[in-house]
């Protein structure tokens, strides 16, 4: 805490030129040369120095805010009058503070802060950097870099020791801050902060608090975590400065203690001693400091491995005439299920309803004339990053960060949409509800035209962060799309965004003819559920996700059934898992997909595959990496030895 410098004023003791008269008891000629005043003056000097140094001694033993400090001189006995009021001018003429006249609660205030000072230091010595090892355990620790850090700061002189105490203070307070941020990333996106590329995500979340909770509450939350930010540095700083100057005033009992304490702390590492089930000897902030460095150095590595592997194409030469043969004359759609991972499937708590909702899609597909193959693709990300899984299916490459996402849009790669497109046979759109903004990637993707929330005709109300239902977003791509007459085929990319966190209110499906513009979602949404109240029991909020998923599954289907005709071909699948919340801490990063068609000649081209037959997949249905599709895809669909690539019919709208 900041200290209060008071500055003592020596006494006047300069003859005086006023008419001040003297003292009742002494005549103006008993002073003829001063020397009586004098000696007056000198004896009240003397009074007030006593009684300065009193108050010095009782001051200093409030704790260490007096170090340093020069100690006004109070008024004596003789000086002090009978009244409050005089005596308040009198404390204030004296330069009497608030401690000089409380000592008492001086001291109890000045040892309280200090120990909220330690707890503040030591705590965040100890703070894990992932929500799940928040435990009573992981505080009753001793931390190493404690240990170093006092011996340091008593064996360097005084102003050395005042800067190193500073930096440290603030290194401790960014250690701290890093900490939390990876604690939040570790619960959403199931992985640790970057420090290099993730700072750009922030927009992405104030975006996604702008649509949840509105401008003012993003613009709320924001300032509130900016004042903490500044809080915990400033805080901090003042912190270590406080416990910095409480060693130097005891350095002897400090000096025994950090011996003491690094005895015990070696003993501890090298028996392997543990308490709760967590080790004694703690190096908490070192081995994070260590991870942060080398998670730093594979980031700034990172550009060149992956422009090594972008450099890689096997299909960057081949000619359009060349390219997806066996799908000519088919529409085909590419749709990605916002969160749809494997727990939705697997979790013991949803499989018994996830089942029997895919069970009875494979059943009213096959009755509508299609067949469908389905297994698991690993994703590069988990509980958000949609756009890098995205990515990762259509261009071939692993885009696992921002850098990569943006290098590889940036770049001259066919993206498995664009090989579409540069076919020459097709004409491709894209339906992208959850973009809000321009998207220049739409260029990298190969789609001729993109409809994002802005032109899908929707005038219903906005559900969390979900612009569009998905049954309306399926239903204007057959408004504006796939109902129209064409003279190619038509290839397209959608995005269902209903299953998108956090899960409330969900929309519910409604007779395809009675949509509209979507005004008819206001009563649904008014029906749903509050967020706020599903996300505060973790078995809530699961049973949401699992009936958002159940949504956009029926969502896609239905559509399937209703305007899906022998030459559609659909392959669907998730982005990425969940947020650990629902899916707990080592779920994994797979994702279900799955190809539906009518023609059998299209799942003939991947009976070497061994997918499982029907929309779920079974637990020993093989499991790609997802940048592996890509090739994949164009291989079982290219031309086969012998076979001669046949020109392209045009299609009508129904």
């Amino acid at each position: 805490m900041p200290h209060s410098t008071r500055l003592s004023q020596p006494p006047n003791t300069k003859k005086a030129t006023t008419t001040e008269a003297p003292p009742p008891d002494v005549s103006p000629e008993q002073t003829p040369d001063g020397t009586a005043a004098d000696k007056t003056a000198a004896d009240k000097t003397a009074a007030d120095k006593t009684a300065a140094d009193t108050t010095s001694a009782a001051s200093g033993s409030t704790g260490d805010d007096a170090v340093g400090e020069e100690v006004a001189p109070t008024a004596t006995a003789t000086d002090t009058a009978s009244t409050p009021d005089v005596v308040a001018d009198q404390d204030a003429a004296a330069g009497l503070g608030w401690r000089d006249r409380n000592p008492a609660v001086a001291r109890a205030v000045g040892r309280t802060v200090t120990a909220l000072a330690a707890v503040l230091v030591l705590s965040a010595l100890l703070l894990p950097n992932q929500l799940t090892r928040l435990t009573p355990g992981e505080f009753l620790r001793i931390p190493v870099e404690g240990i170093f850090g006092a011996a340091l700061l008593l064996l360097l002189p005084p102003k050395a020791r005042r800067v190193a105490a500073v930096v440290a203070g603030v290194g401790l307070g960014l250690r701290t801050l890093l900490n939390c941020l990876d604690m939040g990333f570790y619960s959403v996106l199931a992985r640790p902060f970057d420090p290099v590329l993730d700072w750009i995500l922030f927009d992405d979340a104030e975006s996604f608090l702008k649509d949840s909770i509105g401008q003012a509450g993003a613009l709320g939350a924001v300032l509130g975590v900016v004042l903490l930010v500044l809080a915990l540095l400033v805080l901090m700083t003042l912190a270590v400065v406080r416990l910095t100057r409480l060693l130097v005033r005891h350095s002897a009992v400090a000096t025994r203690t950090t011996l003491v304490l690094g005895t015990v702390w070696i003993t501890c590492a090298a028996l392997g001693v543990q308490l709760a089930g967590v080790p004694v000897a703690a190096a908490n902030t070192a081995d994070l400091v260590q991870d942060s460095a080398q998670r730093l150095r594979a980031s700034l590595a990172d550009q060149q491995v992956f422009a090594k592997e972008a450099g890689v194409d096997a299909f960057r030469d081949t000619p359009p005439d060349q390219l997806l043969t066996g799908l000519r004359g088919k529409d085909v759609i590419f749709t990605f299920i916002e969160s749809y991972g494997r727990s939705a499937i697997a979790d013991p708590a949803m499989a018994s309803q996830m089942d029997a909702v895919l069970k009875d899609g494979t059943k009213r597909l096959r009755k509508a004339g299609f067949a469908s193959r389905s297994a698991w693709l690993t994703s590069p990300t988990a509980g958000g990053g949609s756009w890098l899984a995205h990515s990762t299916f259509m261009s071939g490459l692993w885009i696992k960060n921002e850098q990569r996402y943006r290098t590889v849009t940036s770049s001259d790669r066919m993206p498995l949409t664009d090989a579409f497109k540069r076919s020459r046979a097709w004409r491709t759109a894209g339906i992208m509800p959850g973009v809000t903004r321009s998207w220049p990637e739409g260029k990298f993707y190969g789609l001729d035209h993109v409809y994002d929330t802005h032109h899908l005709g929707y005038k219903g109300p906005q559900f969390s962060w979900s612009r569009v239902p998905d049954q309306y977003s399926l239903s204007a791509f057959e408004r504006l799309e796939h109902g129209k007459r064409h003279d190619k085929p038509l290839m397209s990319e959608i995005i269902l965004v209903s299953s998108h966190n956090p899960w409330a209110p969900i929309p519910k499906m409604t007779g395809w003819d009675e949509l509209g513009d979507g005004s008819v979602y206001h009563s649904i949404k008014k029906a749903g559920k509050d967020p706020k109240e599903v996300w505060k029991d973790p078995a809530q909020v699961r049973n949401e996700y699992r009936r958002a998923i159940q949504y956009s599954l029926h969502s896609l289907i239905s559509y399937m059934e209703k305007y899906g005709n022998k030459n559609t071909v659909l392959v669907f699948l998730g982005d990425h898992q969940p947020v650990p919340t629902v899916t707990g801490e080592k779920a994994g990063r797979d994702v279900p997909v799955a190809l539906v068609a009518h023609d059998p000649a299209v799942l003939d081209r991947i009976s070497g595959w061994n997918w499982q037959n029907g929309l779920k997949p079974g637990p020993k249905t093989p499991v790609w990496r997802m940048d592996t599709f890509r090739d994949r895809f164009l291989t079982a669909y290219g031309p086969r030895p012998g076979e001669t690539p046949r020109e392209t019919p045009g299609r009508s709208g129904r």
